[in-house]
């Protein structure tokens, strides 16, 4: 074979080869029209009928955790992640107060974990909310935010979690698959869809009857709470009359 031949044989398998390549790009082009479009419709459609309904800063969900009576008419609405230092520094600064505004106030607490900055932040997430099935959400929240400094940076959580619910006399089977259950996932993933509709993008996140709080002070918490307090008393009475 000569040399004109073979350059010849070389053009002539890199066509085949091009010939190949466009025939299997059009297969694969008509896979995904046909197939591939499909499937990722049903798969969206999926997902947002698995979605629930999220909840805006000035309404109170079925499902929220409320610390106090619901019927005050101050309510204050916190977005916090559990291995958020200053989420615990904003819980702290709420229990010391409490006594002085819980005639006035509810507390409602919503989860938003920031799992890219803290990775057992959704973990412990889902444990707060699995002892909520077993009424001791406000327990938890207090045990994982008092103890953040000796779980933030395990590289696996759970087993100190439930050292936690332990403590705190919960069925810890019940727990284990509370803590895996769609409903339990998706409360904490609704509260984060919620917060981010309503702006949130950071923790801790206040809002008092709606208002996001700029400064999370001991006293500018308590004197939003008086003002619209006494705007809803003023309210009520203008009502009465």
């Amino acid at each position: 074979m000569n040399r004109r031949e073979k350059q010849k044989q070389v053009r002539e398998a890199k066509q085949r080869a091009a010939q190949q390549k466009r025939r299997r790009l059009r297969l694969f082009g008509r896979f995904a029209l046909y197939v591939g479009l499909p499937v990722l419709a049903l798969f969206s459609i999926y997902v947002l009928l698995n979605q629930g309904r999220t909840y805006s800063p000035v309404e109170i969900s079925p499902d929220d955790h409320i610390l106090g009576d619901a019927t005050t008419p101050v309510s204050i609405v916190v977005y916090a992640d559990f291995q958020c230092p200053a989420c615990a520094t904003e819980a702290q600064r709420v229990r010391r107060i409490w006594s002085r505004i819980e005639d006035k106030a509810h507390l409602i607490f919503r989860h938003y974990p920031l799992t890219a900055s803290n990775p057992n932040a959704w973990t412990a997430a889902l444990h707060a909310e699995a002892a909520g099935r077993q009424g001791r959400f406000w327990e938890m929240h207090d045990a994982l935010f008092a103890n953040q400094g000796i779980w933030a940076l395990l590289p696996d959580a759970a087993s100190e979690f439930e050292s936690y619910a332990e403590a705190l006399g919960l069925d810890l089977e019940r727990l284990r698959a509370d803590v895996e259950s769609e409903a339990v996932i998706s409360k904490v993933r609704n509260d984060q869809r919620g917060g981010n509709s309503a702006g949130v993008r950071s923790t801790p996140a206040m809002f008092i009857n709606g208002q996001r709080v700029a400064q999370l002070t001991s006293s500018r918490i308590m004197s939003l709470v008086e003002e619209h307090h006494a705007e809803a008393t003023e309210e009520t009475g203008a009502t009465a009359d």
